[in-house]
C-alpha cells in the first residue's frame, strides 16, 4: 500500500484498475491520478495487485490500495479474461461494502465488469470508463470451446461498457474500432482523450549508469521498449537487426547494439515464455552478441537508454495508441514504428521518425538511415520534442480530464 498526501479541496475520485504494473495502461492511470491531484482532487487508486518494486515510481506518492490478489489470475494458464473480470468485481465490491471510503466519481479502465457493481452504491455516483481497446479483440478464437467460452464474456464487456456515464478512448483509431466492435453501442460516440506525458518526471530523474547493459565500443544503439508479449511482435526488431547486418560493413556491424527492454512479470506465463522465445530467435539468427535483454527496467535506466539510442523500434501492429513513441519523441529520440494504429496519430513520417510496414527489410532500411546520417537523430529528435509539447501536453490532458470530473460533480 502506498500513501499519498492528504485530501484536496476538490472532488473525490477513485480509480479502479486490474493490475498496477508497468504497461501503457498503468502509465495512463498514474498520469491521470497525478493530473487530478494537481487540480485539487482527492485521489485514490484501487487495484487487485500492486508491487511498489515493479511499478512506476510515482505510485509511491499516491494513495494506492490493493485487495483481492488472493483470487487467481488464471485457471491452469487459461481463463485470464474471466479471472480479470472476477478480480475487478471483487475490488468494486470491497470498495462499496468494506472500504468505508466516500467518493464523488469512479474512473475505471480495461475491465468494465466492475461498472454494474459500482452502480449499486447507496448514493449514485458517476462512472467514467477509459477504453484502451475492446478486450474481445485481444484474443484468438482458435477452437469451438474458446468461442463458447468467449461469447458470454464478449456480451458482458459490451453491455457493461455501455453502463458508464462517460466513455473515452485513447485515439481516433480506437474510436473507430469501438464503433465497429460494439454494435449495440452505436448511439454512443466516445470522446478521444489522448494519453500525455508527465514531463516533469523526465526532467527530474537522474539517468542511471547503463554500462552493464551496453558493451564498450557500441556506437549505434537501437532500443525497443515493450512488454514481453507475443502481440508486441518484438521478433520484428530482431529480424530487422539481422537484415541490417547485410547493409553494413564489418566494422559498422560491430558497433551496432539492440536493447530489448520491457515489462516482465514472472507471475505471467507469457512473459516468461516469450522472453525465452526471443532469446532463442536471437541465437538462431546469430545476433546474440548484438542484443541485450533488460527486464522490468527502472525509470532511471529508461532515461539513459533514450539518451544513448539512435532511435526506438516500435513493433506492434494496430497498437491502440502507444505511450512509448511519446516518451521517445519527448526525449528527442526518433521512432521507427509500424504504419497502423496509434502511431499514425503520434509519429509524423519522415519528420519525427519513420512509419513502415511490419517487415524486417523496411525497418532495417530505416535503421540504416540513422547509421549513415549521424545528424538525423538530432533533426528528428528536435521535431519529436516539439510534436509532443504541442499536441500531447499534460496541460491539455489534465484540463480535458478535469472537465469531465467537474461535469459529474456540479
Amino acid at each position: 500500500m502506498a500513501e499519498g498526501p492528504g485530501p484536496g479541496p476538490g472532488p473525490s475520485v477513485l480509480f479502479l484498475h486490474p493490475d498496477l504494473g508497468l504497461g501503457g495502461a498503468e502509465r495512463l492511470v498514474v498520469d491521470a491520478a497525478l493530473a487530478l491531484r494537481a487540480r485539487g482532487c482527492r485521489v485514490q487508486i484501487w487495484t487487485a495487485h500492486y508491487d511498489p518494486a515493479r511499478c512506476f515510481s510515482e505510485t509511491r506518492g499516491l494513495a494506492v490500495r490493493s485487495v483481492g490478489d488472493w483470487l487467481p489470475r488464471s485457471l491452469l494458464g487459461r481463463g485470464h479474461a474471466l479471472c480479470a473480470a472476477l478480480r475487478m468485481a471483487y475490488v468494486a465490491l470491497y470498495v462499496l461494502l468494506l472500504s468505508g471510503e466516500e467518493m464523488d466519481v469512479f474512473v475505471c479502465d480495461q475491465v468494465s465488469a466492475c461498472i454494474p457493481i459500482l452502480r449499486l452504491a447507496r448514493t449514485p455516483k458517476k462512472v467514467l470508463f477509459y477504453c484502451h481497446f475492446p478486450d474481445q479483440l485481444l484474443t484468438k478464437r482458435e477452437s469451438f470451446l474458446k468461442r463458447i467460452y468467449r461469447a458470454p464474456l464478449d456480451w458482458l464487456e459490451e453491455y457493461t461498457t455501455g453502463m458508464a456515464d462517460c466513455i473515452v478512448v485513447n485515439s481516433n483509431f480506437t474510436a473507430n474500432v469501438f464503433k465497429n466492435t460494439f454494435k449495440s453501442l452505436n448511439h454512443i460516440k466516445p470522446d478521444v482523450l489522448y494519453p500525455s506525458l508527465n514531463v516533469s518526471t523526465f526532467e527530474t530523474i537522474v539517468p542511471a549508469d547503463i554500462a552493464s547493459v551496453i558493451p564498450q565500443g557500441k556506437k549505434y544503439l537501437f532500443l525497443s521498449i515493450n512488454r514481453f508479449e507475443r502481440k508486441k511482435n518484438l521478433a520484428l526488431a530482431l529480424e530487422a537487426l539481422y537484415d541490417l547486418r547485410g547493409r553494413l560493413d564489418a566494422q559498422e556491424w560491430n558497433e551496432v547494439h539492440l536493447v530489448l527492454a520491457g515489462g516482465y512479470d514472472e507471475r505471467v506465463l507469457e512473459n516468461v515464455e516469450h522472453y525465452e522465445e526471443l532469446k532463442t530467435i536471437a541465437t538462431k539468427l546469430n545476433i546474440s552478441e548484438q542484443v541485450a535483454f533488460v527486464r522490468s527496467f527502472s525509470d532511471e535506466q529508461k532515461i539513459s537508454l533514450f539518451n544513448n539510442s539512435l532511435c526506438v523500434l516500435y513493433t506492434p501492429s494496430n497498437e491502440h495508441f502507444g505511450i512509448v513513441p511519446l516518451e521517445a519523441m519527448y526525449m528527442r529520440c526518433p521512432v521507427i514504428a509500424v504504419n497502423s494504429g496509434g502511431p499514425l496519430e503520434s509519429v509524423l513520417n519522415n519528420v519525427t521518425g519513420f512509419l513502415c510496414d511490419p517487415l524486417p527489410t523496411q525497418f532495417s532500411e530505416a535503421m540504416e538511415k540513422f547509421v549513415r546520417d549521424p545528424a538525423l537523430k538530432n533533426t528528428m529528435g528536435a521535431a519529436g520534442r516539439a510534436r509532443v509539447t504541442e499536441k500531447f501536453s499534460s496541460e491539455a490532458f489534465t484540463e480535458q480530464l478535469y472537465q469531465y470530473i467537474c461535469r459529474f460533480t456540479t
